[in-house]
């Protein structure tokens, strides 16, 4: 009798997947499949906390924290919604569909629900409180645990009266529906923009490498000539090397207003309700705005010490801003007139005119010397050298779209130490940006769950981690040619990855990138420093044609021009600080009109005319859905601290062993188990300053912190 495939078919999260280190099944995973394993998933934590509320024995550290934070079990039982739902939003942002969508649509708020019912659940947090007051000498990574466990329920609402629960229970099931809706639009709207070119005449200007990219994308629309998505390396060429003015403003004003627009994907009205629905939250927890709720558990401490820091960035760049401007708008004015009027679809392309004049460099240059698959060679080996650990591609193990790489990663002693995972290239179901993530977290579980935990009865479990990019795509004529600025990407989140792969910790809630949001930028940012060392650049920048390494004199330019227009990317990354802090530093219902906010709220920190319909808080995803509410300036506080962390291995050799594994054992292996400060000062020796930041940018030092 034959059956049906259906009836034969087994749901794969349901069973052990049997894959080389047990990664995910993708090869046999199904739409169907992800709803079925949230819900069972979804019972069988609340079976869990059953077991844990309803124990007879006195509350301990071992019957209540490890059981509510992450004990495992070598079938997985307890461990299904996590497993499920690291599958099914990582693929919401790298392979999505209008299915996907819809399904997060429906379970966002049952999970949003859940776990409420997890962190509002009096009879647990009893358990919590009790072992919080009343426990066992702990070791520093317990002492921890327990800390961010009792502290978690707490900032979640666990002290709360029924009332404030129900409110609670209301602001955060809409604002997790929002976030979502707010990514949704923003894919949309991105991926419903093309610019259509028919007349080969309007490419004057564009180099090579982009009227192949170009070329392919009509292509696979199933088009005639030449097609330019908002996707960045199709945007940002354009804007840089085309001659046509009024394309260069059509894809300006396409990208810049993305989602202002009247239609469905409009999300000025999201935006508006979560930063209240935030500052509700905060409110509704003691705390007078979202800010002050957030900063308190990050490196920077409270509002004041940020705002610190970006106006000791403004004091000490916004002069150099100022005169970077002022040399592009007069290379504009030398090449069209003295009447021209520099926009800002205009920037890019006379500040790589300056460029070329000033260093004789520009992105296309080099692109010949960054071809992808060397690329890779070259971060790897980067590690290698560092670290001593080695990639080995396995395709074995199953990938979730035929772009994607799947590596087995060792440590120097051989031993296995993750699997990695790199998506490198644009396509339509994928968000925009770079990112890393995991599949599996890293932890150390108990082998016979009878005997107590110790080193002879410890199992390290090892991390899936992944990267996910949007770098240049190969055409039918050239291999993937990437720019140095997209090399710096992949070393940014090859850095997080790092994070993640050499993460040794006990718990993984403490694990890998689980730290502090000021401090989880620094491995990734501190690994871009590489990128124009001639050093590193000598094991892999090879012509991909000639196989000649790039020359010193190149080497030498890029060097020269490695500060070009520094000061002006800071005052942006500073603007988007400012905007960030001025949605959740409200005390009061924010009822003004996004647009006209946001210029007032980043002026201070503007070096260029802005324009009056033009909104980035529509698309700001870090800050509307993506985790960096109140924590955008992370990027600049890390940078001060990957800038001080560098000059430590420039001091001993950028290569050196001995700093590498300092900077491994004291901060890349650790995770949160410890305050980021202290971690730092271990490897460092002392606190890190501003003063190796302002010295790599040539900045001059004002009177800074």
């Amino acid at each position: 009798m034959i059956m049906s495939e259906n009836r034969e078919r087994q749901n794969p999260f349901f069973h052990p997947y049997n894959t080389p280190h047990d990664v995910a099944p993708f090869d046999r995973i199904r739409i169907e499949d992800y709803e079925e394993a949230m819900l069972e998933g979804i019972r069988r934590d609340d079976e869990q906390i059953e077991k844990i509320v309803n124990n007879p024995a006195k509350p301990t550290f071992e019957n209540t924290i490890i059981s509510v934070d992450d004990e495992k079990d070598d079938n997985g039982y307890y461990d299904l919604l996590s497993r499920v739902s690291s599958v099914f939003f990582n693929l919401l942002s790298a392979e999505t569909n209008d299915e996907m969508d819809a399904l997060a649509q429906k379970m966002s708020p049952i999970l949003t629900k859940h776990a409420n019912d997890i962190r509002l659940n009096e009879k647990l947090f009893e358990r919590i409180k009790y072992v919080h007051q009343h426990h066992r000498k702990l070791t520093p990574e317990e002492k921890m645990l327990l800390d961010n466990c009792y502290d978690g329920f707490v900032r979640s609402g666990a002290l709360l009266d029924a009332e404030g629960k129900k409110q609670l229970r209301q602001l955060t099931e809409e604002a997790s529906m929002l976030g979502l809706q707010f990514s949704q639009n923003l894919l949309k709207e991105n991926k419903a923009f093309t610019l259509h070119i028919t007349d080969e005449a309007q490419l004057d200007g564009l180099p090579e490498t982009a009227r192949e990219a170009a070329a392919l994308a009509a292509k696979e629309m199933g088009k005639d000539g030449w097609v330019f998505t908002l996707d960045f390396p199709s945007y940002s060429p354009f804007m840089t090397y085309s001659t046509q003015r009024e394309l260069r403003r059509q894809l300006y004003m396409a990208k810049n207003t993305e989602c202002i627009h009247d239609n469905t994907e409009n999300n000025l009205e999201i935006c508006k309700r979560l930063i209240n629905l935030r500052r509700e939250l905060a409110q509704l927890l003691g705390h007078k705005t979202y800010a002050d709720y957030v900063l308190k558990h990050r490196m920077a401490g409270n509002v004041r010490n940020v705002y610190k820091l970006l106006n000791d960035l403004m004091k000490a760049y916004k002069p150099t801003a100022r005169k970077e401007v002022e040399a592009i708008e007069k290379m504009a004015r030398k090449m069209m007139g003295k009447d021209f009027k520099l926009e800002p679809w205009d920037f890019s392309y006379y500040s790589h005119k300056l460029q070329l004049e000033k260093y004789n460099v520009d992105a296309e240059m080099l692109r010949p010397y960054f071809e992808l698959s060397r690329v890779i060679d070259g971060v790897f080996g980067l590690a290698n050298r560092l670290y001593g650990i080695t990639f080995k591609e396995n395709k074995d193990i199953p990938v979730y779209h035929p772009d994607v790489k799947a590596y087995e990663v060792f440590d120097e002693d051989g031993s296995f130490l993750a699997v990695f995972y790199a998506d490198f290239h644009p396509r339509k179901g994928k968000q925009g940006g770079a990112w890393m993530t995991e599949y599996q977290g890293q932890w150390k579980e108990r082998v016979d769950l009878k005997k107590p935990y110790g080193p002879d009865n410890m199992k390290n479990v090892r991390p899936h981690v992944s990267v996910v990019m949007n770098l240049t795509k190969p055409t039918e004529e050239k291999p993937a040619l990437l720019t140095l600025g997209e090399v710096e990407t992949f070393l940014h989140e090859f850095g997080h990855s790092l994070h993640g792969m050499f993460a040794n910790t006990r718990f993984e809630s403490l694990s890998g990138t689980n730290v502090w949001w000021d401090f989880v930028e620094l491995p990734s940012q501190f690994m871009e420093n590489f990128a124009i060392e001639k050093e590193f650049l000598r094991t892999f920048a090879f012509h991909y044609q000639t196989g000649e390494p790039m020359p010193d004199e190149l080497i030498r330019r890029i060097v020269r021009s490695r500060n070009f227009n520094v000061a002006y990317a800071c005052m942006r990354q500073v603007s988007f600080g400012l905007l960030d802090m001025a949605y959740y530093t409200k005390r009061d219902e924010f009822k003004e009109d996004i647009i006209p906010f946001e210029k007032k709220a980043w002026a201070k920190a503007m070096v260029l005319p802005q324009l009056p319909d033009t909104c980035m808080t529509v698309q700001f995803s870090h800050i509307m859905a993506g985790g960096y509410a109140a924590g955008y300036y992370s990027y600049k506080w890390a940078e001060v601290l990957d800038a001080d962390a560098f000059a430590v291995f420039k001091k001993h050799g950028i290569f050196d062993r001995a700093t590498a594994r300092s900077f491994r054992e004291n901060i890349l292996s650790k995770g949160g188990t410890e305050n980021p400060m202290t971690l730092y000062k271990r490897f460092k020796g002392g606190e890190p300053t501003i003063d190796a930041l302002l010295k790599r940018n040539g900045i001059k030092a004002a009177k800074t912190r």
